[in-house]
């Protein structure tokens, strides 16, 4: 699961991927910015990262594009 991240005043998004799910990753970011507190994901490395809930611009949450063999359009 790739999940990107914009924060506030900052020119380049965080994208993180994560073995957790869609649920998982939107009841996180919706924690976050309802209480105010740091969203924590882990990605696929077993890193964490930690975002402020208040800085937190978007989210974007969907499936990893696979990698394309091929001249398939």
């Amino acid at each position: 699961m790739e999940v990107t991240i914009g924060v506030q005043n900052v020119a380049r998004e965080l994208t993180v991927e994560t073995d957790s799910d869609t649920a998982e990753v939107t009841a996180a970011v919706e924690a976050a910015l309802r209480d105010g507190g740091v969203l924590k994901l882990t990605d696929t490395r077993g890193r964490s990262v930690l975002v402020p809930g208040s800085v937190i611009g978007w989210v974007q949450v969907g499936e990893s594009e696979k990698g394309r063999v091929g001249f398939a359009v």
